[in-house]
C-alpha cells in the first residue's frame, strides 16, 4: 500500500462559508475576525487492485487553468486517469469542490473514469438545499455524468474496502479502513480530522451530533493503536499520515 498526501494548503473561512488561502508565514490572523482556519488534505492510496482517491478537496486551479488535484496526482506519479475509486466520507464544499472541473464555461467530473462512493442518506441531504455547505452543481453533475455507487449502513465496497456509517460530524457522514495484505489505513473525513482532536477531548458545535463525533474519536484512536493503522487526517496542520499510540490515558501521534 502507498499512501501520498494530496496538500492544497491553509484556508480561512467565516460565516460567508468562502474559503479564502491563508499563508501562516505572511498572513495575520487577527485580520480575519470571526474565521476558522482550516487545512485540506486529500489522500491518493494505491492498493494491489486500485487507486483510490479519499475526498477530494477544494478543486481550486493552479496559475495555468490546471486542476490542483489534478498535478497533484500526477506529482504522485500517476495519471487522474488511472483513479478507480473516489471515496467520500461526506459531501461539504471542502472535500467535493474537485470531483468537478470547469472547462470552456461548464463543468465536468473530474473523474469520469472513476466509481464514486457516497452514502445514500449523504447525497439526499445534500440535495434537499438546508445547508449552504453543500454546493448543488456539483452534484447536477456527477449525477448526469458519473459513475456512483450508493452505500447505507456499514459494509465492504471492495475486498479489503470497509465502510461505516459513523454519523458525528453530518447525519450519514462515513468513515473508510482499508487492507491491503498486512496492512490498515484508516480514513476518518471529519469524524477524525487532525491529531490535535485525539489529544484534547471536546464537543465540537459544528458537528452535527458533538458529543457523538467526541467518543467516536476515542474510539477510532484506540482501535488505530491497536490494531497499527496508518490514520490519514484530512484537515492537519502538519501530520497528515500518522501512527497512533495510546497508553491508557493519553494518545501520541507519529509521523510515518
Amino acid at each position: 500500500m502507498e499512501i501520498f498526501a494530496l496538500g492544497e494548503g491553509s484556508y480561512s473561512v467565516d460565516s460567508s462559508k468562502k474559503f479564502i488561502a491563508f499563508n501562516p508565514q505572511t498572513d495575520n490572523a487577527k485580520d480575519r475576525p470571526g474565521s476558522l482556519f482550516i487545512h485540506v488534505n486529500p489522500f491518493l492510496v494505491k492498493t494491489e487492485r486500485d487507486l483510490i482517491l479519499m475526498d477530494s478537496g477544494l478543486g481550486y486551479k493552479d496559475d495555468q487553468g490546471e486542476l490542483l488535484l489534478h498535478q497533484h496526482i500526477r506529482n504522485a506519479g500517476f495519471a487522474p486517469g488511472e483513479v478507480t475509486l473516489v471515496l467520500q466520507s461526506h459531501l461539504h464544499y471542502d472535500h467535493t469542490g474537485g470531483l468537478v472541473v470547469e472547462r470552456n464555461g461548464r463543468l465536468e467530473p473530474s473523474f469520469p473514469q472513476a466509481t464514486h462512493i457516497i452514502q445514500k442518506g449523504e447525497w439526499d441531504y445534500a440535495w434537499s438545499g438546508k445547508s449552504s455547505s453543500y454546493k448543488l452543481p456539483i452534484f447536477e453533475t456527477l449525477k448526469n455524468a458519473a459513475r456512483i455507487e450508493f452505500v447505507e449502513g456499514d459494509g465492504e465496497v471492495r475486498p479489503g474496502i470497509h465502510y461505516e456509517l459513523s454519523g458525528g460530524h453530518t447525519e450519514f457522514h462515513q468513515v473508510f479502513l482499508l487492507e491491503d495484505n498486512d496492512e490498515k489505513c484508516f480514513f476518518g473525513g471529519d469524524e477524525l480530522p487532525e491529531p490535535e482532536q485525539l489529544l484534547r477531548k471536546f464537543a465540537a458545535k459544528y458537528d452535527y451530533d458533538g458529543r457523538k463525533a467526541m467518543n467516536l474519536r476515542e474510539e477510532y484512536g484506540k482501535k488505530a493503536a491497536d490494531e497499527k493503522w496508518s490514520c490519514l487526517f484530512y484537515h492537519a496542520k502538519s501530520v497528515a499520515v500518522g501512527k497512533v499510540s495510546y497508553d491508557g490515558e493519553v494518545f501520541t501521534v507519529t509521523p510515518v
